[in-house]
């Protein structure tokens, strides 16, 4: 679900860079006025590696293939963290291994880091009303991860959509498009279930992880 270098035009580019800066601001401003601004970056970067890695496990789902994309796992457990470890894992990608490209870097992380953000805003409903249980856990969980993929695979839709360059067959790339986002649908319960998953595990075995969230 990256949009490759050549596909968007400059002003899009540019406001993709404009949006990124400002919520990586906002993240890190949010981020140092914790009581201890160091404490979640061990934990930010294995789960930037992992962001950085799983987008390399394809699902095939004919006539395509979709990827993994755990921002909302991102989101649930690193909180304001997940959108620079997401832009983080994005330059990486892009700069290793032409996975998406660096003038499209900013909508790309625009896509799938402030999807993670209102996933953490999700995630952290489990803590009102009654004590915090098991399965609010995992129901916040499958929520965090399912709604973040489907915001991500919206905005994806929507960009491309408005942007097919003119010198293409607007029917043929509509349809490829329309195709690609409808292999994304299986994998947002997937993502949700994944989340879910591991959100109870950790709470299970080292609850301190979510304190933060």
């Amino acid at each position: 679900m990256h949009i490759p270098d050549g596909i968007l035009p400059v002003p899009v580019t540019a406001a993709g860079y404009a949006a990124t800066a400002a919520v990586t601001w906002y993240s890190v401003r949010k981020i140092n006025k914790k009581e201890n601004p160091r404490q979640d970056i061990p934990k930010a970067s294995i789960l930037t590696a992992a962001f950085f890695v799983v987008s390399w496990i394809h699902i095939p789902v004919p006539p395509t293939s979709v990827h993994l994309v755990l921002n909302g796992l991102l989101g649930a457990i690193l909180g304001y963290f997940a959108f620079p470890a997401i832009l983080i894992g994005l330059f990486f990608q892009a700069v290793m291994f032409q996975h998406g490209g660096l003038t499209t870097l900013g909508v790309n992380a625009m896509i799938m880091g402030l999807p993670s953000l209102i996933a953490y805003f999700i995630f952290r409903l489990r803590k009102f009303g009654d004590k915090e249980s098991r399965w609010k856990t995992g129901v916040f969980g499958f929520l965090s991860g399912a709604i973040a993929l489907a915001i991500s695979v919206a905005m994806f839709l929507v960009i491309l959509l408005t942007n097919i360059p003119a010198d293409l067959d607007v029917g043929t790339e509509r349809a490829a498009i329309y195709t690609l986002a409808i292999a994304y649908l299986p994998l947002i319960a997937i993502e949700g279930f994944i989340t879910s998953l591991l959100v109870v595990f950790l709470q299970r075995v080292r609850p301190r992880i979510l304190d933060g969230v």
